[in-house]
């Protein structure tokens, strides 16, 4: 069964890809275009208590979400934030960063946090269906 870091980021159905330790989920908050979260499968509460075979798939995961995300929004930079405050179970917030706007299916999106911090406060405009659309094309382009 699922545990509740999964399940409050829309496991299973914002799952962008699931591996067997780790589900790559799009972040409710589109703080910048293509925000991921990043979730362990397994009921550990910090990150040294993952299992062996669990890092060594986060290091393919990690692979792929850079590549998947640079191949599909060209982002400047990314940001791994591992925060745990809220939700127990380990997990990344994944925060593309832009220097500019990008645009998808016509919504702008900025990153008023750059060339700093991510604004995690800032939340680009975002309905269901769009994220439901973001969720397809990050699958379909999934470079894993």
């Amino acid at each position: 069964m699922p545990h509740a870091t999964l399940l409050k980021f829309g496991y299973p159905s914002s799952v962008i890809f699931e591996g067997d330790f780790w589900a790559v989920t799009l972040r409710p908050a589109q703080t910048t275009l293509g925000a991921l979260v990043v979730v362990c499968k397994e009921e550990a509460t910090a990150f040294s208590g993952i299992s062996k075979d669990a890092a060594l798939e986060f290091h393919q995961i990690v692979s792929a979400v850079e590549r998947t995300l640079l191949t599909c929004f060209h982002n400047d930079k990314i940001n791994w934030l591992m925060l745990m405050m809220v939700d127990p179970q380990v997990h990344f917030h994944v925060i593309p960063r832009y220097e500019g706007v990008r645009q998808f299916q016509g919504q702008s999106f900025a990153d008023p946090g750059w060339p700093g911090v991510p604004d995690l406060g800032h939340k680009n405009s975002c309905d269901d269906l769009l994220k439901a659309d973001l969720i397809a094309h990050l699958r379909a382009s999934w470079v894993g």
